[in-house]
């Protein structure tokens, strides 16, 4: 049998879908290049933003559309933050076309489910979460990426910012143990991969439950240490829990790539005491300026969301200001959409018309291309180390890689780059890349 995985939302959505794919490979199934091709088709859910949700239900459309075209009928398995949302919904919404809905804990699960559903054809809800225990069986996951590779080392979270359904979808917090996650790392290195991101849903909150004396700074110094990786990255951190420590680690270590993703997520503290994100604009800006003494080099990109119930136009206009004091070489934006379970969603009611989230999102995104552009041009003529991760999907003979600050930058090169480090000098910019042409050998 064949599989095809699709996946929607954030890098841990992407690992899940690795581990997915491993599991199923290690149960004897072979990938499939296309849903046209495949016996089975996982869909891996993100439900953060509404528009995901409506994604899936299209989506879910053209594979019935498909069958009927194609006569085909692959079984379908929903997986991820919807799935464990929506449960038997799923079902109603999609009759006879979903077999499996397959929570966020049960993916261990995923090769004995799809054999149950392959042999009955009767549609299985698989939703509870059994595992406290966040550990993965070493060596399983089929990593998508042949320079970088994703280690998860929380699951979870218990914070329930006010907007936010990831505990309600991804249950309370849990960390791996130090050893797993060297041991993923260390495996990751032997199979060439360059680059580890550190993931978690707040990933600078670690506390290695096999070591106590390990907190998310001593495990960067750890996996520091580890031969084969050059670089480290890890998404995403809390501000408040952006240490001098934290701090230190990123300034310190040469192989933690210079660059942060601080979520804001509002510049007003009205606002952000409404989100329940514990921290203040003052305490923020505070933390900012902090981290730029510390790292003057040092790249920052955030999270926004606009129109959250009870915004005013002045709490808007903070967060026009706090965007530009801050100058972020990129941002993540979005108008609230309502998520089920959420403290916002019971207690508050969503007051801001849509085409004033839908003006606010455009002012705001308009003002930070302006900055984005400005950064970008004052780049021209720097010579930064660029880690190759691919070739262009337009030309064959360009390559695209970051710098450790996360800019992309594109030039031209072989493909036998791929993976090597390469000092590119920046010679224009484009609206979210830059180019140049390489400079000396690649390492």
């Amino acid at each position: 049998m064949k599989y095809f995985i699709e996946t929607y939302g954030c890098q841990m959505n992407v690992h899940d879908s690795e581990r997915m794919a491993g599991l199923l490979e290690q149960s004897g199934y072979d990938p499939a290049d296309s849903d046209l091709d495949a016996d089975l088709v996982v869909i891996n859910t993100c439900s953060v933003r509404e528009r995901a949700e409506d994604k899936l239900y299209t989506r879910l459309g053209e594979i019935k559309e498909m069958g009927r075209e194609h006569g085909r009928a692959p079984i379908v398995a929903v997986t991820g933050c919807v799935a464990q949302q929506e449960g038997a919904k799923l079902l109603k919404r999609s009759p006879g076309i979903v077999d499996l809905v397959v929570g966020t804990q049960q993916v261990k699960l995923l090769p004995m489910l799809v054999q149950a559903a392959a042999g009955q054809r009767a549609p299985r809800i698989a939703i509870d979460n059994p595992y406290e225990d966040p550990s993965f069986p070493l060596g399983i996951v089929r990593r998508g990426d042949s320079v970088r590779a994703y280690v998860t080392i929380i699951e979870g979270c218990n914070d329930f910012c006010a907007f936010c359904v990831v505990p309600y979808t991804r249950g309370h917090e849990r960390m791996r143990a130090k050893a797993e996650i060297l041991a993923e790392v260390r495996e990751a290195a032997a199979s060439g991969r360059r680059e580890v991101q550190l993931l978690g849903q707040i990933v600078n909150h670690y506390q290695a439950p096999d070591d106590p004396a390990c907190d998310f700074p001593a495990l960067l110094e750890a996996v520091h240490e580890m031969p084969g990786i050059d670089r480290i990255r890890f998404a995403s951190p809390h501000p408040r829990h952006a240490s001098d420590r934290v701090i230190a680690a990123v300034r310190d270590l040469p192989k933690v790539c210079k660059h942060l993703h601080l979520p804001v997520q509002s510049g007003s503290s009205r606002v952000l005491g409404l989100m329940r994100r514990r921290h203040t604009r003052e305490a923020y800006l505070d933390l900012v300026a902090r981290i730029r003494a510390a790292i003057p080099n040092v790249q920052l990109s955030t999270d926004m969301i606009v129109g959250f119930p009870g915004e005013t136009e002045a709490d808007f206009a903070d967060t026009l200001s706090l965007t530009e004091a801050v100058g972020y070489h990129s941002m993540f934006s979005f108008k609230y959409s309502e998520r089920p379970n959420t403290l916002a969603s019971r207690r508050m009611p969503d007051d801001v018309p849509e085409e004033v989230k839908t003006r606010r999102i455009v002012a705001l995104q308009s003002l930070q291309r302006s900055i984005q552009s400005n950064l970008f041009q004052r780049s021209i003529g720097e010579t930064p180390q660029v880690l190759v991760e691919e070739t262009s999907r337009r030309r064959e003979w360009e390559l695209t890689g970051r710098t450790s600050g996360n800019t992309v930058v594109n030039f031209p090169g072989p493909p036998a780059w791929l993976g090597r480090l390469v000092d590119v000098r920046i010679e224009r910019t484009g609206p979210n890349s830059v180019w140049g042409q390489a400079v000396g050998d690649p390492r």
